[in-house]
C-alpha cells in the first residue's frame, strides 16, 4: 500500500480562511436552523454530525465540570471551534488557562487551540479519526489532548509524546475515569 501525504497550507493562512468561512456560516440563516455539531474542512465545506447520545452529552458535562472544580483559574468551553490547518473543529471540551482567554478574545471561533482539548469518544468515531483530531488540535497549539471512552476511561496526550501519559501535566488531579452521575 503506498501512502498519501498531503500539503496543508500554512497554519496562517488557514486560519484567516477558517474565521471568514465560519463567520459566513454562522449569518447563513439555514445553517442557523442545523441541529447537532457543524465542523468545516479546509476548502470550508460544512459537514454536520447528528445531535450526540445523552451518554455522550454526560460524559462533556462531567469532564467539564471537574475541569472547572479542579483548576477554576481557567475556563471550560463545550463544542469549543478551533482554527486547525484542516479547518475548522469543535473540540467536545476544552480548558484555557487566563492568559489564553485574553489571548484567544471572544471570538466564535478560536484561532488557536485553548491548552486542554478533550473528545469524548462515540461510537462512529474511528481510531484513524482520533489520531487526526488530536494531531489537528496540537498543531493548532494545544498542550494537551485527552479522550474520554465510551466507559468513562481517560487518556491524556501530550504534543510531541509518543504514548499516552499516565495522568494529565496540566490537571494531575484529573482522574482517570469519568463516572456520569
Amino acid at each position: 500500500m503506498s501512502t498519501l501525504t498531503i500539503e496543508l497550507p500554512p497554519q496562517r493562512t488557514q486560519t484567516e480562511f477558517n474565521l471568514r468561512r465560519w463567520a459566513e456560516l454562522l449569518a447563513d440563516p439555514e445553517m442557523q436552523k442545523v441541529v447537532g455539531r457543524v465542523e468545516t474542512d479546509r476548502y470550508g465545506h460544512a459537514f454536520m454530525s447528528p445531535p450526540a447520545a445523552a451518554n455522550h452529552g454526560g460524559r462533556q458535562s462531567q469532564v467539564g465540570t471537574l475541569l472547572y472544580q479542579l483548576i477554576p483559574s481557567g475556563r471550560v468551553f463545550v463544542e469549543c471551534p478551533i482554527s486547525t490547518a484542516d479547518g475548522v473543529r469543535a473540540a467536545d471540551v476544552a480548558w484555557a488557562s487566563p492568559k489564553s482567554v485574553r489571548e484567544l478574545g471572544d471570538l466564535v471561533c478560536f484561532a488557536r487551540a485553548p491548552e486542554i482539548c478533550v473528545e469524548v469518544i462515540s461510537p462512529d468515531n474511528s481510531k484513524m479519526e482520533m489520531r487526526e483530531k488530536t494531531a489537528l488540535y496540537f498543531d493548532a497549539g494545544a498542550k494537551e489532548v485527552w479522550h474520554c471512552s465510551q466507559t468513562g476511561q481517560m487518556t491524556f496526550f501530550t504534543a510531541g509524546g509518543a504514548s499516552p501519559l499516565r495522568r494529565s501535566r496540566l490537571c494531575p488531579d484529573f482522574p482517570t475515569l469519568v463516572e456520569l452521575r
